[in-house]
């Protein structure tokens, strides 16, 4: 029996400016510009669609000094997706750039690591440094959702869906899951923000925002126990995943095809390899 396949988009809906130094523990020597782009991930098939993450809107991007390039509904009808029609949608973690515009999604439920609510809602919220990544209005729909009965929560690893399977990493947050789906290239890696870009990744330097490093630094080390190669993790905020892979319509990348970039340019690249002089 074929195992579910299905296509799989990066749909680009925001952007900033940023230099190297911001997106490395310990910084980066070189200070070269670095700048972050921000997406939310249709997966669909025959067994339908499902929708990873909700991004902010525009009252966010102007609090966070993010530009806004297209708002999140009008992006994902772009790509032929009805927002309202959605049934699932998976939250990787709950900051504020994953978890705004819930209301844009009616009729789903949402599937959230347990530990996730727990950490957004317990004492650790309490430190400005923990804190400062997630909105309050955004945790509190959140627990209003749970209320009205949609959120369903998974403890560590689940397979909700034929060829979608979710993995528990934390780092980054307490409860931050990975998203590993059946492609025709094999199984990808959606690591939402277990890596930012691909040199935290690859370089093993942590983005500044985390949770516990040895935990990140262990969800690294995962990422090839549940895919093939580095072709086929995709890091959450990276610019070059919009370059490297083809695009269908502007702002979209298709994750199931290959990435486009020439066979003498690795994955493997950043600013400087060895940041720790």
């Amino acid at each position: 029996m074929t195992e579910t396949q299905y296509e799989v988009l990066a749909v680009r809906y925001a952007h900033v400016e940023r230099r190297s130094p911001q997106n490395f523990i310990g910084g980066d020597s070189h200070d070269v510009p670095m700048p972050m782009d921000y997406a939310v991930w249709v997966i669909r098939g025959d067994l339908g669609t499902v929708v990873v993450d909700t991004g902010f809107d525009q009252l966010e991007a102007e609090l966070r000094g993010r530009t806004l390039v297209t708002p999140v509904d009008e992006a994902l009808h772009a790509v032929g997706v009805d927002h309202e029609a959605v049934t699932d949608v998976i939250i990787t973690h709950l900051h504020y750039d994953h978890a705004g515009n819930t209301d844009l999604f009616p009729n789903a439920r949402f599937h959230l690591q347990e530990r996730e609510m727990r950490y957004a809602t317990g004492p650790a919220m309490t430190h400005r440094a923990c804190a400062a990544a997630f909105s309050p209005d955004n945790v509190a729909t959140m627990v209003r959702r749970v209320f009205d009965r949609r959120v369903r929560f998974h403890d560590g690893y689940a397979h909700p869906f034929p060829g979608i399977e979710l993995h528990h990493v934390g780092g980054h947050t307490m409860g931050l899951q990975v998203v590993r789906v059946q492609t025709a290239r094999g199984p990808i890696l959606l690591a939402s923000d277990a890596c930012h870009y691909y040199a935290n990744y690859s370089q093993r330097r942590a983005f500044p925002e985390v949770y516990n490093v040895a935990e990140l630094m262990s969800a690294y080390d995962r990422f090839l126990e549940l895919v093939d190669d580095d072709d086929h993790v995709v890091p959450g905020h990276d610019p070059r995943v919009f370059a490297d892979y083809p695009q269908p319509s502007p702002g979209a990348a298709r994750l199931d095809l290959p990435p486009e970039r020439p066979a003498t340019q690795p994955v493997r690249t950043g600013c400087n390899d060895d940041n720790s002089r």
